[in-house]
């Protein structure tokens, strides 16, 4: 489980998040909605210490990583996929989901993870060696869920994967989320369009201006039409 109490995190002068508190149990899709600029990508940057917080505490498996180095946190298994991609565009797909795995992985670990990310997403296979610069915007999106799939993660942390994408994209995109909670993994995951999240949330937090302002369970968050119009336009 990961469990986020009272962070606070911000950039030079400006203090950005405000005592956050926030859980997420195994296995369980979590969605942090909010408008652009109010908060998320912070949130799941100081989580996973790309950007260090300035007070509270992050805990994994009741173990405090508040303070480690970002590859140390992804190695424990919290895994971030940011906005766009950040794939390494030269290589191929096949070279690309390697990297993922690159944490003292056997070339039997390397395999078996394969598999399981070939089994999410059949086509990473059949496109192995195509150049990673070569594919469309979803399917980018698609491979860095790949990659972040080959590492050992215990919780997916996604910012905005649909960000920039086609409606038809952003439907396959989520698809592709959806399947990989469905094989146990725990996601959390930030957006600001509440249409997208459907069947793959459990709970939702909604933030404004740095503040968690709401919490509760998926389905009543979700159906609440005017408290979402009033917290995301």
């Amino acid at each position: 489980m990961l469990e986020v109490k009272g962070l606070t995190a911000g950039y030079a002068g400006s203090e950005v998040l405000h005592g956050i508190d926030l859980t997420v149990k195994d296995g369980e899709g979590v969605i942090v909605l909010g408008p652009n600029g109010h908060g998320k990508t912070t949130l799941l940057r100081a989580i996973t210490g790309l950007l260090p917080p300035r007070s509270g505490s992050v805990l994994l498996d009741e173990r405090e990583i508040t303070r480690w180095r970002p590859d140390v946190i992804a190695a424990a298994g919290v895994v971030h996929i940011p906005q766009g991609d950040l794939l390494f565009p030269d290589m191929t797909v096949l070279e690309n989901l390697v990297m993922g795995a690159y944490q003292r992985a056997t070339w039997s670990e390397r395999n078996q993870r394969l598999g399981r990310v070939y089994e999410l997403f059949p086509w990473l296979k059949e496109r192995g060696r195509q150049l990673a610069r070569t594919l469309s915007g979803g399917e980018r999106r698609m491979l860095a869920l790949g990659r972040g799939l080959m590492s050992k993660a215990k919780i997916l942390l996604i910012d905005e994967p649909s960000l920039g994408l086609a409606p038809l994209t952003t439907e396959q995109i989520y698809a592709s989320i959806r399947r990989v909670k469905e094989s146990g993994m725990a996601i959390l995951l930030a957006d600001e369009n509440a249409n997208h999240v459907a069947g793959l949330a459990d709970r939702v937090y909604l933030l404004e201006t740095g503040v968690l302002v709401r919490e509760g369970p998926a389905e009543k968050m979700l159906q609440d039409k005017a408290l979402l119009e009033s917290y995301l336009g």
